[in-house]
């Protein structure tokens, strides 16, 4: 049997950044390696997206085409194969080179691990791939008006028809449920039964008997919906694992959803705070920002974002070698939300009054103000820091309750 040794392997990785930066070079159109501006900016594909320009579509493509939108997925499932250590490498090149995310989707972050381990091989050829193309567009569907931290009270019930499930019920705080595709949901397949009476389904968000009505929040925009079920015909193949058996999935798919909103607290595509301040407010006679206190708040948080980064990435180590504390998902849950809220607390006080400005498009119609106010909902979806706290106490300070 031939072994690889730890020289073999080193040579073989760094063969492979030569090769992806070269790749990423000659592929990542100019125009996605500039910062993000706006909402639009954002690729999230599904089969009624616009894209924002040529070069949008463009990278979408090369990279859905090369796998490296979800780099280590199984090529039959649309990915790209790659170990967990080239897919560290690929993220670093492209930081690195300033490229873009050619995919944001909620099929990605949260669904595509979830079928990775709990769904049918017919379910991942029938789902994974689209996701990785961009194809289609996914929602979640957790959330009730009375089941919020307290998910497993949740009333959304799906009557057994033998080979089909009727679905009713209401979810609320689905993040642009108006947009998406297809759903991914949490029911009650059994009244008796609590946690074991939930099951995981898929379901068209076209299929006759839904609907969506936006909610406005307090920044006068919302990704937000309500969505109502009233009699959904879902085929049992849309079953993913056993039924009665979704609290798992579900409590599988959370992790990764945490984790995912985490990822709010290193921005990586966008300018840095201290060039975007010193754009605006110029910089004093030493060449530093002249604004002192200013000063001092970005150079600290710009300390603590880089130590989030290492965190994150660490955090990524430990999980490709199954090695990561299951509560882990928590901690950068809780701080990268309060990372972001920090972040745009920051760009408003460097805006000062024209950040207040709301609707001209000078200032995009409000958009440092709309996302300041927004950053607010950071700590409570995808479960409150309180609840975030109270994991972090438990699972990985073991504190005692009191």
């Amino acid at each position: 049997m031939i072994t690889q040794t730890t020289s073999d392997l080193s040579i073989e990785l760094a063969q492979f950044r030569r090769d992806t930066r070269t790749w990423l070079e000659a592929n990542c159109p100019a125009e996605m390696r500039q910062p993000m501006t706006s909402e639009d900016d954002v690729c999230w594909g599904g089969r009624n997206f616009k894209f924002s320009s040529t070069a949008q579509r463009q990278w979408l493509q090369t990279m859905a085409a090369k796998g490296w939108t979800v780099p280590t997925w199984s090529k039959s499932y649309g990915g790209g194969g790659l170990s967990g250590e080239q897919a560290k490498i690929l993220a670093q090149e492209m930081r690195s080179l300033r490229c873009r995310s050619p995919l944001a989707s909620f099929g990605i972050w949260m669904l595509g691990p979830a079928l990775l381990k709990f769904g049918s091989e017919a379910q991942k050829l029938a789902h994974l791939p689209k996701i990785a193309r961009g194809e289609i567009r996914w929602c979640q569907g957790y959330s009730e008006p009375n089941a919020g931290s307290d998910l497993a009270s949740l009333a959304t019930r799906a009557e057994d028809h033998g080979d089909h499930f009727i679905v009713n019920g209401q979810k609320i705080w689905t993040s642009y449920a108006n947009h998406a595709d297809w759903i991914f949901c949490l029911v009650r397949t059994d009244a008796a039964k609590k946690h074991t009476g939930i099951s995981f389904v898929l379901f068209d968000m076209a299929s006759p008997g839904v609907s969506t009505k936006p909610i406005q929040l307090i920044s006068g925009k919302s990704p937000f919906c309500e969505t109502f079920f009233d009699g959904v015909r879902v085929e049992k193949s849309n079953l993913v694992g056993q039924q009665g058996g979704g609290w798992d999935v579900a409590k599988h798919l959370l992790a990764h959803e945490r984790e995912m909103i985490g990822s709010i607290g290193d921005r990586e595509a966008a300018k840095p705070l201290g060039q975007q301040a010193a754009a605006k407010l110029g910089l004093d006679a030493t060449g530093r920002l002249d604004d002192a206190m200013l000063r001092a708040q970005i150079a600290e948080f710009e300390c603590d974002e880089s130590a989030f980064r290492l965190a994150m990435e660490r955090a990524g180590d430990l999980g490709r070698v199954q090695q990561a504390h299951p509560a882990m998902s928590s901690m950068l849950k809780y701080y990268g939300a309060e990372l972001n809220k920090r972040r745009w607390e920051l760009m408003m006080a460097i805006g000062g009054s024209d950040a207040l400005e709301w609707e001209s498009d000078r200032s995009r119609h409000g958009d440092i103000a709309r996302t300041w106010l927004r950053t607010k909902a950071n700590s409570i979806e995808g479960g409150t820091s309180e609840v975030q706290l109270n994991i972090i106490a438990k699972r990985i300070l073991e504190l005692p309750n009191v």
